[in-house]
């Protein structure tokens, strides 16, 4: 049974804000870019190399997180330096892939083989 949290919102400018919320989540490199950062703090420089992407990709994708709120930044002489700045994205990503997982678990029980006895 799923855990129950907040209900979803009633009016439509609140579903506007938590499908965007959505939205940004989408992406698989942003999420690879939350996953590195679970590690804590990184430049933009060893973001796009951990990432295998290319720099202005990757400052694109951080500007879209940071207007999210999900990623925050520090500038350091000419340095960029980007962090987790709502670290309940990873219960929500936690949630997620652990649908996912039972969901493919259930369908590789439905398709292996039956054990003989």
């Amino acid at each position: 049974m799923a855990p129950k949290g907040a209900p979803l919102p009633d009016n439509p400018e609140a579903m506007e804000l938590v499908a965007a919320r959505f939205k940004v989540l989408s992406e698989p490199l942003r999420l690879r870019i939350l996953q590195e950062l679970d590690g804590g703090e990184k430049s933009v420089s060893e973001l796009t190399e951990a990432v295998q992407a290319s720099q202005p990709n990757v400052s694109k994708h951080l500007k879209i997180l940071q207007d999210a709120g999900l990623v925050g930044r520090r500038q350091s002489g000419n340095t960029v330096y980007c962090f987790i700045s709502d670290p309940t994205v990873f219960e929500l990503c936690h949630v997620v892939c652990g649908s996912l997982r039972d969901r493919l678990e259930s369908q590789a029980r439905v398709f292996s083989p039956r054990t003989r006895r």
